[in-house]
């Protein structure tokens, strides 16, 4: 009987750590800090505009593909900075390169789409708080269930909409900037 005990739990255990693998948003670029790397080269901040190379693992049944966004909801603005917007990154990838914002480098993956950030224009636009403010970037990835049928000139807003309309599951990492 106590053999018998011992498995049962012993399984219940294993089977726990299975089920315990959940939708995750790595990097291997960002740590807790935006580097010179990732601040945006505008309104007097003086970076390399590189976003960050990102992972993720895990996606939920059901997905059909995936969309990034990068938010500061520290902006002195009264509702918030949204810095980049990429979706319809199809359900096979599981990764963006770095620099592949810069859409006239053609990094990001086939068939996806970056659409204007707060900046007015497609995609990638990196950190630039006003000085000595410590401003939280929120990077985030979705898991949808279906492609979004929008394309580069919809507004952060309308994205947002159809993102949260359609997420299955997301994942988020932060990173903090201050000039």
């Amino acid at each position: 009987m106590q053999k018998l005990l011992t498995t049962l739990i012993l399984a219940l255990v294993m089977a726990g750590s299975v089920s315990a693998q959940t939708f995750t948003l790595k990097s291997s670029e960002i740590g807790g800090q935006a580097t010179t790397r990732q601040y945006a080269n505008t309104f007097g901040c003086h970076g390399e505009n590189i976003s960050p190379a990102l992972q993720w693992e895990n996606a939920p049944a059901g997905t059909q593909s995936f969309a990034v966004t990068m938010y500061d909801k520290d902006a002195p603005t009264g509702s918030g900075f949204w810095h980049w917007l990429i979706f319809n990154i199809p359900a096979d990838v599981m990764s963006l390169k770095s620099d592949a914002g810069n859409v006239s480098k053609n990094l990001a993956p086939a068939g996806s789409v970056q659409s204007n950030s707060d900046y007015g224009v497609p995609g990638y636009g990196g950190p630039c708080p006003p000085p000595g403010a410590i401003h939280e970037y929120i990077i985030t990835v979705y898991a949808l269930k279906a492609k979004l049928t929008l394309d580069q000139h919809a507004t952060p807003a309308i994205v947002g909409f159809y993102l949260n309309g359609n997420a299955i599951q997301k994942a988020s990492i932060v990173m903090y900037a201050q000039q």
